[in-house]
């Protein structure tokens, strides 16, 4: 009696789930053995393979799946996952979108379309699959916790905060989602959260082995709170110990990101500059500088006008740029690649970059990238993108380093190990301001700095002149921003959906007590 194909196919789907691969391989193979044409056998090995980190060969077993069943939605989720992996965004939504558009069978296919969908900035469209996903499986509280950002970043905080408090229901102790949670709303949390929250924190400051990411989540979770019940200075030093215990966790050192800004500095001169070659776009708008800035102020203010889309903070430019160095490293941003950026061609890495934002943007005149650290890459873009237009965003010294102190970043992200510690928040802030005199030296009009203090002082006379810069008509509604439904996934989505605010200005002030180590970098 031969094997029946859909008991092996089972059973190799719980192998899988038990990271038993070589018993999941071997039941695949003897499906296709009698049945070469088995999508779903074609789908786990290549789940096998980009389990392995093999993201290349997950692609290509996904697709002959794919050519045998086109609407086999796991193939197109698993390639999504996959194209992400290898920092190919734009074919991953593409991916997504095909795979909403077949037959979707299980909960775990509908999240991992949302997830591609999210992460490469399609929030919106997002919604609905996590949605899906939750109804066939509620019981898990990821897909939940993935709602929830995703209504974040679309501003619905309401829900947002029922999905976040669903996960949480699920798995009370997720500090990832309580410091989610936290940023929603003022006094997000109940007497009761808000004892837990002082509870764990202090067992987390007595256990030398505690988890480094639990605690910054927790945290800064209660300092939120703290915050938001008028206790500045208690929030501020509820963050030292959490943070210092996160820093010691780091092989990292400050010297890495110190070393990139030379190399942005000292690679790209009036002679690189001079050489020209770039690809003739104007479409891309680059809002840059240190995150915490108002960045996102200055986006929402742009993206209101109705021939400018905001596109999101893109890996783009970095990662078109890493591709045609060939350079070898582990991080996109390092110095071995800005140097290797003298010998690319411009106006090849200018219509790559282009080509790479393509469906979502190319339907208005102008688009929005706003990554941060595409400061570093200014003389670039510059060469490569000769009618970009470079917003770069500045803020009181002491603000912006305490504001990046305060703001959990992704913990995974190495580029903002900086901001563990108030001195090495203090050298990054220096190194930039020095980067930020030679790009202003070198570029010229090329190079808009914006003042936070100036757009809060003066909505109306600052966007004109951004929009100016942009070579933009004014448009009243760009005084509206708060009023804009575009999504917004930053720190500061909960911000900028209200009116202008000056209570960020100064706020250091109250801090200075706290700021010796910075100050004393600063020499103030």
């Amino acid at each position: 009696m031969s094997p029946d194909p859909a008991r092996q196919l089972a059973a190799a789907e719980a192998a899988l789930a038990r990271r038993d691969f070589k018993t999941a391989h071997a039941l695949c193979m003897a499906v296709l053995g009698a049945e070469p044409r088995t999508p779903q056998a074609l789908f786990l090995l290549a789940s096998i393979a980009a389990e392995h980190g093999n993201h290349g060969k997950a692609l290509d077993v996904a697709a002959r799946a794919i050519a045998i069943d086109p609407a086999h939605a796991a193939s197109h989720a698993l390639r999504g996952r996959s194209l992400l992996a290898l920092s190919r965004p734009r074919e991953a939504l593409e991916a997504a979108r095909a795979g909403i558009g077949g037959h979707v069978d299980s909960a775990w296919v509908w999240d991992t379309l949302g997830v591609v969908l999210t992460r490469a900035g399609a929030h919106e469209e997002a919604i609905e699959p996590f949605r899906r996903a939750i109804a066939l499986d509620a019981g898990k509280p990821a897909y939940h916790y993935n709602l929830g950002a995703a209504l974040q970043f679309v501003g619905d905080f309401s829900a947002a905060e029922t999905a976040y408090r669903a996960a949480l229901a699920l798995t009370p102790d997720d500090a990832r989602t309580v410091s989610a949670l936290a940023q929603l709303r003022k006094r997000p949390f109940a007497p009761a959260e808000v004892a837990a929250l002082e509870s764990a924190c202090a067992r987390l400051a007595n256990d030398p082995a505690a988890d480094p990411d639990t605690w910054l989540h927790y945290a800064h979770a209660l300092a939120k709170q703290r915050e938001d019940e008028g206790d500045a200075l208690g929030a501020f030093r509820l963050l030292g110990p959490a943070k210092a215990h996160k820093r010691s966790s780091l092989d990292w050192r400050i010297t890495e990101d110190l070393e990139a800004f030379e190399a942005a500095r000292e690679s790209c001169d009036a002679g690189f500059l001079a050489a020209g070659g770039g690809d003739p776009s104007a479409e891309p708008i680059f809002i840059v500088g240190m995150p915490r800035t108002g960045t996102t102020l200055v986006e929402r203010i742009l993206s209101s006008h109705p021939e400018v889309y905001a596109a999101g903070e893109l890996s783009h430019f970095s990662l078109a740029l890493k591709r045609l160095a060939g350079t070898q490293g582990r991080r996109v941003l390092d110095a071995e690649t800005l140097w290797a950026a003298r010998r690319v061609d411009p106006a090849e890495l200018g219509r790559m970059y282009i080509d790479s934002t393509r469906p979502r943007t190319g339907h208005t005149a102008r688009f929005i990238d706003k990554m941060p650290l595409n400061f570093y890459y200014a003389g670039i873009i510059r060469r490569a993108l000769p009618n970009a237009r470079i917003l770069c965003l500045r803020r009181h010294p002491l603000d912006t380093i305490v504001s990046n102190y305060r703001q959990l970043f992704a913990t995974g992200f190495a580029y903002y190990n900086y901001a563990f510690d108030l001195a090495d928040t203090a050298r990054y802030w220096q190194a930039f301001d020095g980067l930020c005199a030679h790009w202003r030296e070198l570029l010229g009009e090329g190079f808009l700095e914006v003042h936070y203090e100036d757009v809060v002082a003066d909505l109306e006379g600052q966007a004109r002149r951004i929009l100016d810069h942009c070579g933009l008509p004014f448009d009243p509604a760009c005084l509206a921003f708060h009023e804009n439904r575009a999504p917004v996934a930053t720190a500061s989505s909960v911000q900028v959906r209200q009116p202008i605010y000056r209570s960020s200005v100064d706020r250091w002030k109250v801090l200075e007590g706290e700021l010796g180590p910075a100050l004393a970098v600063l020499g103030t």
